[in-house]
Parts: C-alpha cells; sequence; structure tokens
C-alpha cells in the first residue's frame, strides 16, 4: 500500500452555493478530502495561506482573480517536513478562475515531487476541473492521474459521496 497524503485548500465562511451565497463551517474541498481519507486513509494536509483571503466572498474573488493576473505565490502557514515519505498526494482545491487557487501552486512548488503520483480534485459550481490538471503538469514533474470534479454544494450529498468512493476504488496506482 503507498503512503498516502490528502493536501488540500478550501474556504469555509461565505461560499457561492447554487447561485447565491451561503455561510458553510467546513470548506466543500475539505468534505471531500475527509472522503478521501476515509476510503483509503493517509495523512490530511491544509493547505492555507498565512494572510487570509477576505471573508466576504466577492471580496475574495477579487483578490484571487488578483493573485492569478499577477501570479502570485501567497506564503503558507505550515508546510510538510516529510514529504519523501508519500508516494501518493491527492491534491484538492476549489476552481477559482478556471485553474487552483494560488496557495495550491506555492505548496506544489514548495517541494520536489518528481515520480510522486499526483491525483486531482476539484470543487466548482459548474466549471469543472478548468485547466487546473494542465496547470499541475507545468509546475512538477509528477505522474498526474485524471482528476474528479465535484459540485461543491453537493459534496456532502449521498450521491457524491458514493462518486467520490468510487472514484477513489478505481485508481489501480495506490
Amino acid at each position: 500500500m503507498a503512503n498516502i497524503l490528502i493536501a488540500y485548500y478550501s474556504r469555509k465562511g461565505q461560499n457561492y452555493w447554487n447561485g447565491s451565497i451561503k455561510n458553510i463551517d467546513k470548506g466543500n474541498t475539505e468534505v471531500v478530502a475527509e472522503i478521501i481519507q476515509e476510503t483509503v486513509g493517509g495523512e490530511l494536509f491544509e493547505i492555507d495561506t498565512v494572510n487570509p483571503y477576505p471573508e466576504d466572498y466577492y471580496e475574495c474573488i477579487d483578490v484571487a482573480k488578483d493573485e492569478l493576473r499577477t501570479e502570485a505565490r501567497p506564503e503558507l502557514i505550515n508546510r510538510i517536513n516529510n514529504i519523501d515519505d508519500y508516494d501518493v498526494i491527492f491534491l484538492g482545491y476549489p476552481n477559482w478562475w478556471g485553474t487552483m487557487p494560488m496557495a495550491v501552486f506555492t505548496f506544489l512548488e514548495s517541494y520536489d515531487i518528481s515520480g510522486k503520483t499526483i491525483i486531482p480534485f476539484c470543487t466548482n459550481e459548474g466549471s469543472g476541473m478548468g485547466v487546473s490538471e494542465r496547470d499541475i503538469k507545468k509546475c512538477t514533474n509528477a505522474n498526474i492521474l485524471k482528476g474528479l470534479s465535484i459540485h461543491g454544494a453537493e459534496a456532502a450529498s449521498k450521491a457524491s459521496v458514493k462518486k467520490v468512493k468510487e472514484w477513489v476504488k478505481s485508481m489501480q496506482s495506490i
């Protein structure tokens, strides 16, 4: 059995939710990360920034858009000291402006993960994986497997839990 890391960035608080703004206690991507951990085990690692994003959803997306435009690399709060211990990294994030939040780019570029397997998963409100899989390939020499897109507002639904568990179990390389 491979040593598994489930690294994710997730936004709690104000989120876009089926066409409106809703306050949520746990981010959608975190919900999916926990389902993955329940299915295959592994260690959870939350990617988080030193400077928090604005609590207001619309201010947050403006900051995220500016970070994308400037190719910012926000400083992260925590580091993984033992990245070499992991063979497989499930990498989770919301789709922000068609790709990963820039904090996820910071995470990927902070480690030598050549030769590891990255399995992306993304929560969104209809935009799917966007170009995130391509972007992961651009900033790492890891083996990237096909990702999974989950509708954020339905992340905790029985249908999504089943979809995530079936997807994880279908992975032959882990």
